[in-house]
């Protein structure tokens, strides 16, 4: 049975705020928050290696989500924000992430809400990293995680099936849900699923028909491309939603 599709709160019922992370070595980035008043979750969406938290897929996502009731929170990683060409090592990207979430905690905004992380191809990958280690008890985080979101998880570099991106898969016990186009190169959710297997009703894979890396779906009428993105951001928002309780 597919997800309910989330109810939808008035642009003008959505706040925006820019604020700042500090991270351990010193380093401080952007992030944004847009939260709907009666917000139901929060969800922080990472970007992807190529791309920084402005990027039109990012912002359309957020907005799309607060919409939706879902708070939701974009940043940028240290090497987007000096304009950097090639991501940080994972280690660090994982210390920023650690970064936002006691930087949330100590502003007060996860009191009464459901922490989901997650983000868009390495974002999401990364979110899936904190979540481990932080099952693992190798990496605590400041605030519980109740979920993740992968949108378009990075399996494997395209073309080289054989370089998984799994292992901490072993140690992830937090409920995931993962977007995944049935023809991206980096993984289809055929691919994924045997990985995830173990998991068992922790995971949730929600294929996208005939969608790319980018969820961009061959075959349709010009015009139509973004009832993908709001079919994607309607099961995402639902599944956030059942998380914290709210239907």
């Amino acid at each position: 049975m597919a997800p309910p599709i989330a109810t939808r709160v008035a642009p003008s019922a959505v706040e925006a705020l820019s604020f700042a992370i500090d991270v351990a070595d010193g380093t401080r980035v952007s992030a944004l928050l847009q939260a709907p008043r009666a917000p139901h979750a929060l969800l922080v969406l990472a970007h992807g290696a190529g791309a920084g938290m402005t990027h039109p897929f990012l912002t359309g996502a957020a907005s799309g989500l607060a919409a939706r009731g879902v708070d939701a929170i974009t940043f940028n990683f240290p090497y987007m924000e000096r304009r950097a060409k090639a991501p940080d090592k994972a280690p660090r990207l994982e210390a920023c992430y650690r970064a936002l979430i006691a930087t949330l905690t100590d502003r007060g905004w996860l009191a009464d809400r459901r922490l989901v992380i997650g983000g868009k191809s390495m974002g999401g990958r990364m979110a899936t990293m904190v979540a481990a280690a932080a099952d693992a008890g190798t990496e605590p985080v400041a605030h519980p995680i109740a979920g993740v979101v992968a949108l378009g998880y990075p399996l494997h570099p395209p073309g080289r099936p054989e370089q998984l991106r799994v292992a901490h898969f072993a140690t992830l016990r937090t409920p995931l849900l993962v977007v995944q186009g049935t023809r991206d190169d980096f993984g289809s959710p055929d691919e994924l699923a045997p990985h995830l297997a173990p998991l068992g009703a922790r995971a949730t894979i929600h294929p996208i028909d005939r969608g790319d890396h980018s969820f961009k779906v061959t075959g349709l009428p010009r015009g139509t491309q973004g009832a993908v993105l709001d079919g994607v951001l309607d099961t995402v928002s639902a599944w956030c939603r059942k998380l914290a309780g709210g239907g």
